[in-house]
């Protein structure tokens, strides 16, 4: 993919990013070869967009979800600081592109995570960060659902699908508490839906946030003290309907909701 042709790829998505549009397919030519080039055009599509990096997200942690989301390998992608709020969140359905709430918890980073040559460890990274907080990622993406999706690089380009974060207060001493155990559930009007816990879909909210801190140091980038991470969905994908409240209850660490109106 010549560098025109990735220029072209990230102009388009930073276009529709901004529009809040959403379209059908991706012409082969804009179709990003592999991951690397992927990820060189999310980072180009920051750059045209100019907007401030608030945050990340983690993707496809385990095999259950690398397999649902067809990667071999976890997956990143930037979160503008504009669409991180508290919890509740309202959005307007129609201005959602292909939108997914998912139950995640959130890291805050307390201190930076710059590029480096060691590897970080899990005490590294729990060392930077301040606090942990419950939420739901409301996912997003570039590219409608249909028979023309297009491969996986074209959805890393586009951030991944990330789109916002509603976030709850900060759970307290919750380096002392079972949060690998605590089961989480999501309903939505009041109707259960799913369920899940961090052991079996992260291990733990630590572990993610270890291999993106590496993932990024390899390719000079690194994450900053303010920065907020969504570890990645403990109760898989839903579609949302218009007038839907999706309510997340993490037990005794809290609950947040987003509503879909």
């Amino acid at each position: 993919m010549n560098p025109e042709d990735q220029r072209d790829l990230a102009q388009l998505l930073a276009g529709l990013r901004r529009d809040k549009r959403r379209q059908s397919g991706l012409d082969p030519r804009l179709t990003p070869p592999d991951t690397a080039t992927a990820y060189r055009i999310a980072r180009m599509v920051e750059d045209e967009l100019g907007w401030q990096v608030g945050g990340w997200k983690i993707g496809a942690f385990k095999k259950e979800m690398q397999q649902e989301l067809r990667t071999n390998a976890p997956i990143y992608g930037r979160v503008y600081a504009q669409m991180i709020k508290p919890s509740p969140v309202t959005v307007v359905l129609a201005e959602q592109c292909s939108p997914i709430p998912e139950v995640e918890y959130q890291v805050m980073l307390g201190a930076d995570l710059p590029p480096r040559d060691r590897p970080y460890t899990a005490e590294d990274v729990s060392a930077a960060i301040a606090s942990l907080h419950p939420g739901i990622e409301l996912a997003e993406c570039r590219f409608i659902h249909d028979e023309k999706f297009p491969p996986l690089p074209a959805i890393l380009a586009d951030g991944a699908g990330s789109g916002g974060i509603s976030y709850g207060p900060p759970i307290e001493d919750w380096r002392q508490r079972d949060i690998a155990g605590q089961e989480v559930t999501l309903s939505s009007n009041g109707a259960p839906r799913r369920k899940g816990t961090a052991a079996a879909s992260l291990d733990h909210p630590i572990t993610p946030v270890v291999w993106l801190a590496n993932e990024l140091s390899t390719t000079g980038i690194g994450m900053k003290a303010g920065q907020i991470v969504s570890t990645g969905t403990l109760t898989g994908m839903l579609r949302p309907k218009q007038g839907e409240t999706f309510v997340a209850d993490f037990g005794p660490f809290g609950s947040v909701s987003a509503t879909y109106s």
